[in-house]
């Protein structure tokens, strides 16, 4: 519950609230001690007693146990910068496998100290140097390749394209950690928030947006498992016009979805649903065409179509998030 307090006024015009004893004590402020005062986009004061001296690095140390990989990652979501790995006994090598394929996958966390029975990692990253809007736009491009590239891997029969895919998909889950780990720091940072201007209310929906992104590159990699499948078969000539003319239309809908959420624009956002009928359409004659096609093929095909159409899914769940920009 808010503490509420009287804006009261010296004779000489001066305004002045007086702040909370607790917090002064806590804060180790004294008479005549300076603290920074920062007004936020929004209108409020931030109070900062320790605005001159540099953070104490988040800390955490962890035990070895099943889920060591998964509390690695959890901790770094969180936005700890030192994550210690201790035990009393020799690390195995196994464990020491795990630590470091798990670090591999987290963007900027390194091996910064190793010896027999404890393992150190930090993190590099600056937060500051990754808004979260480019670290977004990078996580797109990504995927976007990636959806391209299996929709021409379906069509030319490649299976070497769709293998590329998968692999691709791991640098999309790096880019969607670090963002995570970004944004949960501006959200417990206020000066963070004011430097890179992105509040945290727009902090859940830059997160959902990513999230609504890798999901896209998740489909890719489900797509181009099934053309691996089908070890370079090739498909009936309308079969493949199809497939061009679905990937068209979902890609051009997420493409939209994701330049209407970052511009707020809620027209472009509107033309999202619009393809919905389009897209089913195709997806019938697809259904219908592919019945010509052997019992080895058919099922992987239709999966491949599938994954398409819910990349489109997630396209409209971006676009739900559209809100208009404030003038």
């Amino acid at each position: 519950m808010s503490d509420l307090r009287k804006v009261q006024r010296t004779p000489s015009g001066t305004f002045f609230v007086c702040i909370p004893k607790s917090w002064a004590q806590r804060s180790s402020l004294s008479r005549g001690a300076v603290v920074a005062v920062d007004e936020t986009s929004d209108g409020k004061l931030v109070i900062d007693p320790k605005y001159n001296i540099e953070p104490e690095p988040k800390t955490v140390t962890l035990k070895i146990g099943p889920h060591l990989s998964r509390e690695i990652i959890g901790n770094y979501l969180l936005g700890f910068d030192i994550i210690r790995v201790e035990t009393k006994e020799r690390i195995s090598f196994e464990t020491r496998d795990i630590v470091k394929k798990t670090a591999s996958h987290l963007m900027g966390l390194e091996i910064v100290e190793e010896n027999y029975s404890g393992i150190v990692l930090q993190c590099m990253l600056e937060p500051s140097s990754f808004p979260p809007e480019k670290n977004l736009r990078r996580g797109y491009t990504i995927v976007a390749g990636m959806h391209r590239d299996v929709v021409t891997s379906l069509v030319d029969s490649d299976a070497q394209l769709a293998k590329s895919i998968v692999a691709r998909d791991e640098e999309s889950n790096r880019l969607y950690f670090v963002l995570v780990r970004i944004l949960r720091t501006i959200i417990q940072t206020p000066g963070l928030s004011e430097k890179l201007k992105v509040s945290p209310i727009e902090c859940l929906d830059y997160r959902l947006a990513a999230s609504l992104v890798e999901a896209i590159g998740d489909e890719c990699v489900r797509a181009a498992s099934k053309v691996m499948e089908l070890k370079g078969t090739k498909l009936a000539k309308d079969l493949k016009e199809l497939f061009v003319n679905l990937h068209e239309s979902c890609f051009v809908a997420h493409e939209n979805a994701l330049k209407a959420f970052l511009e707020g624009n809620m027209d472009l956002a509107e033309n999202v649903r619009d393809e919905r009928a389009q897209i089913d359409k195709i997806f019938a004659k697809i259904e219908t065409v592919s019945r010509d096609e052997s019992v080895d093929v058919m099922p992987q095909v239709l999966a491949v179509a599938s994954s398409l159409r819910q990349i489109y899914e997630h396209g409209v769940d971006i676009a739900d998030l559209v809100v208009p920009k404030a003038k």
